[in-house]
């Protein structure tokens, strides 16, 4: 393991793993070596290969022949570790550049969108999918479309181990990052545990700040078994992963054609959107802006997790084009 990319060719190393973790699709030592270079790190195509070689050793890397290389599940976590101590805003970056990613146009229902992805051992899936129903027919999810994948695939960035199987859900940086391709800046503040009463949200009951943690709010929150989703979907009371952006209050017509577009497109993440500085959820809003709340694009897995299913979440897992989503009540 990388103690804190302390030494210069495990620096190398974590640069090298950075730029794959980026990329949907296989990159050789020359596209690796030019990327490297546009962050200031400058290593020879021969340099590359020879560290490349030593990824791939450690299992953090997979060789794909002459397409180059990938990232692999174990490069993504090393890469989670060894910058997590020198990166608080980690996954404050991480959002900015998914939507600088996302080229989906919900007109034409064409183009990449960000996703997350879970991780269920074969025998769980199918009574997953079945606890999964109530939250998806509640609405309380980002978009009814998903993708399955079934081990050594990919969704997004992430590599389906052996024996698992991949879920994506549509992740709510997509309207992130739709909203940036019309000119409208979102800046994003935090993911929360959102109490939902009468099918009302109420108040944030615990947040995380994006730019003060180098782990996922949502997957922190699943993980402590901090939601109560599948109530809400039963009695509309409960706690529901959400999370709050703010935009420029003059944008708000615009806002709401594009979101009318989204929804169109089966996008449908936007729980509440605030007037001029008006609080919204107990949380005070800046002066001309407007506050947004979007539900946390893993809602539904949250509710197996609920019932005792074991899941590994891998939130902002990359990009995926949208042919390649289904209805969730297609599977």
């Amino acid at each position: 393991m990388v103690q804190g990319a302390t030494s210069d060719a495990e620096k190398k190393i974590i640069s090298i793993l950075r730029v794959l973790s980026e990329s949907s699709e296989p990159l050789g030592s020359i596209t690796i070596a030019r990327e490297l270079e546009k962050r200031g790190v400058f290593l020879s195509e021969r340099a590359v290969r020879y560290h490349l070689r030593i990824t791939d050793e450690r299992g953090y890397t997979e060789p794909l022949g002459r397409d180059g290389r990938m990232i692999a599940q174990k490069g993504l976590e090393e890469l989670r570790v060894a910058l997590a101590p020198d990166h608080l805003t980690f996954i404050l970056e991480k959002l900015e550049l998914l939507a600088f990613r996302t080229t989906f146009d919900p007109v034409r229902k064409m183009g990449q969108l960000p996703i997350n992805t879970s991780l269920f051992a074969k025998d769980d899936f199918l009574r997953a999918i079945k606890s999964m129903r109530a939250a998806f027919k509640a609405g309380l999810c980002v978009s009814e479309m998903v993708a399955v994948a079934s081990e050594d695939e990919k969704l997004g960035d992430t590599v389906i181990p052996k024996g698992k199987i991949g879920f994506a859900t549509v992740c709510g940086v997509t309207i992130n990052g739709v909203l940036l391709k019309h000119g409208i800046p979102i800046e994003s503040k935090f993911g929360g545990v959102l109490e939902v009463r009468n099918s009302r949200p109420l108040r944030f009951t615990a947040v995380i700040n994006y730019g003060g943690t180098s782990l996922d709010p949502s997957e922190q929150y699943i993980r402590a078994r901090m939601t109560s989703v599948s109530e809400v979907a039963k009695s509309s009371n409960g706690r529901v992963l959400a999370n709050f952006r703010e935009l420029p209050a003059l944008s708000r017509l615009l806002v709401v054609e594009v979101l009318a577009a989204l929804k169109e497109a089966g996008i449908n993440g936007v729980y509440v959107l605030g007037d001029i500085s008006e609080p919204i959820c107990q949380i005070a809003v800046g002066v001309n802006r407007i506050g947004m709340v979007l539900l946390g694009g893993l809602n539904p897995v949250a509710v197996a997790v609920e019932g005792g299913i074991e899941v590994e979440n891998v939130a902002e897992s990359g990009v995926i084009d949208f042919a390649r989503l289904t209805s969730f009540w297609k599977l």
